[in-house]
């Protein structure tokens, strides 16, 4: 029995290999796969993709929405070797603090300086032991006594008409229109948001040395992410911190206000051409305070709106189509209110002769 079973597999198998090619043999071929005429896929898509660039272009003011970080300017906005004096300023209010110090400050200090050394040399050579033995019992001279409390007086008053007006026009309040900008300290880093322009973050960390000098940037003051506003237009800078005091300090635009936890503190900046500007943190905020620089870039107003658009953020232009899609449909609307009526009296005009007829 177990060979007959044997046998019957052995017979069952050849015969499956004898039948199987004839079987696929009689099978019919797949039908040839051809390509699709590109005429008939890719055009429509190419055709949506031009009728949506122009909506597109409108939509961000024709300008390209791409961004390319500015290259610093050497010793532009940042500390030069071997230098001993502010740096160049930027701002209208730098450049008023920089006078105030050079033409008033500094004379009278160099003038006040020269005159206490020579009062002292005088006294010691004219009043010596050797040429004056004898010296005088004089207590009170009301002339000298006069000269050396009003000369005081109005030197201070000279000082203080100035320097209360620099302090006034430090803290104007931004106009309704400024860009707002609201930096925020952490440790130890900053961030930047646009409230006026989608509320967006940007997060700045200082680069390595390698980056920074691959960038073409001063070592410590170079950023991955920097600070982009405006240039020649009022910024509101509101500044605060997440955790310590920090103080946010660029010496080129005469700009500092400390970061405080649980604070907010205003003050106005206007950059008076575009350019790269650097600062750092003004606080002692911890172990690696001295590894928060500042980088602020500052662009035309359209090439700032195009990198708004880079970070997802919204321009005015954005804003007001969004709030009002039916402005940039106006003119095509009106057109096409405009032609109806002459196009429905050239259809009664036409079918007058015909109904004649």
């Amino acid at each position: 029995m177990a060979f007959a079973s044997w046998t019957k597999s052995i017979g069952f198998a050849a015969l499956v290999l004898v039948t199987a090619p004839l079987a696929l043999a009689q099978t019919p071929p797949a039908p040839p796969v051809t390509a699709p005429a590109p005429s008939t896929q890719v055009a429509p898509d190419a055709a949506t993709a031009a009728e949506a660039a122009p909506a597109d272009a409108a939509a961000a003011g024709g300008l390209d929405s791409s961004y390319t970080p500015m290259a610093p300017t050497p010793g532009k906005g940042m500390p030069v070797d071997k230098g001993i004096d502010f740096q160049d300023q930027y701002s209208e209010l730098g450049e008023y603090a920089y006078w105030l110090d050079t033409i008033v400050l500094l004379p009278i200090i160099v003038a006040i300086c020269l005159l206490v050394l020579g009062l002292l040399m005088w006294v010691m050579f004219r009043y010596r032991a050797a040429a004056n033995p004898n010296p005088s019992r004089v207590t009170h001279n009301t002339t000298i006594e006069v000269i050396w409390t009003l000369v005081p007086v109005l030197i201070l008053v000279g000082i203080a008409v100035p320097s209360i007006d620099l302090l006034a026009k430090q803290y104007k309040p931004a106009p309704e229109s400024a860009v707002t900008v609201k930096v925020t300290g952490y440790q130890w880093y900053w961030g930047y948001t646009y409230p006026d322009n989608g509320d967006f973050e940007v997060i700045s960390n200082m680069l390595s040395e390698e980056d920074a000098i691959k960038s073409g940037e001063p070592h410590q003051l170079a950023v991955d992410n920097r600070m982009v506003v405006p240039a020649g237009e009022p910024i509101r800078i509101i500044t605060t911190a997440s955790d310590v005091i920090h103080s946010f300090a660029v010496p080129s635009l005469w700009f500092k206000m400390d970061s405080v936890p649980g604070r907010s503190n205003e003050k106005m900046l206007i950059i008076k051409e575009p350019g790269v500007y650097y600062g750092q943190c003004s606080e002692l905020c911890g172990a690696r305070h001295a590894f928060m620089p500042i980088a602020i870039e500052a662009l035309p107003r359209d090439r700032f709106d195009a990198w708004v658009r880079s970070q997802g953020g919204t321009v005015a232009s954005d804003q007001v189509a969004a709030a009002d899609p039916a402005a940039a449909t106006a003119p095509a609307v009106s057109a096409a209110a405009t032609t109806t009526p002459a196009a429905e009296g050239a259809g009664t005009a036409a079918a007058a002769p015909a109904a004649a007829q």
